[in-house]
């Protein structure tokens, strides 16, 4: 089934406390282009989020951007996200995540990014990635794109006896 993502996308944005200085410089830097779009972002990140948002001449954030502010991450804002993308609510997730540092949620973490292969939903760990994304001609235009296909699980026989 081909999930059609339309022009203005759905962006979850999601960085562990170590790469969040990292993600707020790419968010900076790319203010103009994710301003159109509507931004979900996990627990203090997304207050960052807003922060990094606001144009250092007017003092204001653009006018059209929203953003929805999640659980912190290991309080839930993960697994809230995973469930969106399962929704078919979340189109691309940009997530720095700490490959230096154990997580205490790190099972969370890798449900979170195992659900955005299965729903095919693209997705940056880094900013040489999040860069192409952002630059790619999908990234403000209607996309097509098709999870994976499932159909075998959903229909496989589970002998009870």
């Amino acid at each position: 089934m081909i999930k059609q993502i339309p022009g203005k996308k759905r962006i979850a944005l999601v960085a562990h406390d170590k790469r969040k200085k990292d993600l707020l410089g790419w968010i900076r830097w790319n203010r103009e282009a994710l301003a159109p779009h509507s931004l979900f972002c996990t627990g203090t990140t997304g207050r960052l989020v807003e922060e990094a948002l606001i144009d250092p001449k007017t003092g204001k954030p653009p006018v059209k951007t929203c953003i929805t502010k999640l659980k912190s991450g290991p309080l839930g804002g993960d697994q809230q996200l995973g469930a969106m993308i399962a929704e078919g609510k979340i189109d691309l997730m940009i997530f720095f995540w700490d490959p230096m540092n154990a997580q205490a949620h790190d099972v969370d973490i890798k449900a979170l990014l195992r659900i955005t292969v299965l729903y095919n939903v693209p997705t940056a760990c880094n900013r040489s990635t999040a860069d192409f994304l952002i630059s790619s001609e999908f990234f403000a235009k209607p996309y097509s794109r098709m999870p994976m296909d499932v159909s075998n699980y959903l229909n496989r026989k589970i002998d009870l006896d």
